[in-house]
């Protein structure tokens, strides 16, 4: 069940996208940067990202297992526990969350990010060509759903 984090569940999704973002970038960020990205230091930013008017949501299967976040038709923080990855939650959390797109849906994933792009690819998305350089040896690329022609 995906649901929308609220003050009741934010802790939860805080949690979530801690220990998700802190696994899925200890390969290349030094280990300072990994340990700031505390629970706490999450909390903040998801409070802040809906304070401006991003929408997260959570994915529950008996306990908290995901999250992603929607603005407009840019879909972000799409984590998944390292531990319950690779069961479908993270697509199930994708497919709902360009549900919630009024257009085109959109994302931005690490470069070097080879699984996040697998999942991607195989749900439609392509390269747009974009590059946002975050480092001199590490960019981020943008991605778009393929729209089909449906009255071809």
């Amino acid at each position: 069940m995906i649901i929308p984090v609220n003050e009741q569940n934010i802790m939860d999704a805080a949690i979530i996208h801690s220990i998700s973002w802190r696994e899925s970038h200890r390969d290349f960020c030094t280990p300072e940067f990994i340990e700031i990205h505390s629970p706490e230091r999450q909390l903040r930013y998801i409070h802040d990202k809906m304070d401006k008017g991003t929408r997260f949501f959570t994915l529950v299967d008996e306990a908290p297992v995901g999250v992603v976040s929607v603005t407009e038709n840019l879909i972000e923080d799409l984590y998944v526990l390292p531990e319950k990855q690779n069961m479908g939650y993270g697509t199930e959390l994708l497919q709902f969350a360009v549900g919630q797109c009024p257009d085109t849906p959109s994302l931005w994933i690490l470069e070097n990010n080879v699984n996040a792009e697998r999942l991607y690819r195989r749900m439609g998305f392509t390269k747009t060509g974009r590059i946002n350089a975050i480092t001199d040896e590490l960019a981020e690329i943008e991605m778009a759903l393929e729209q089909t022609d449906s009255s071809l």
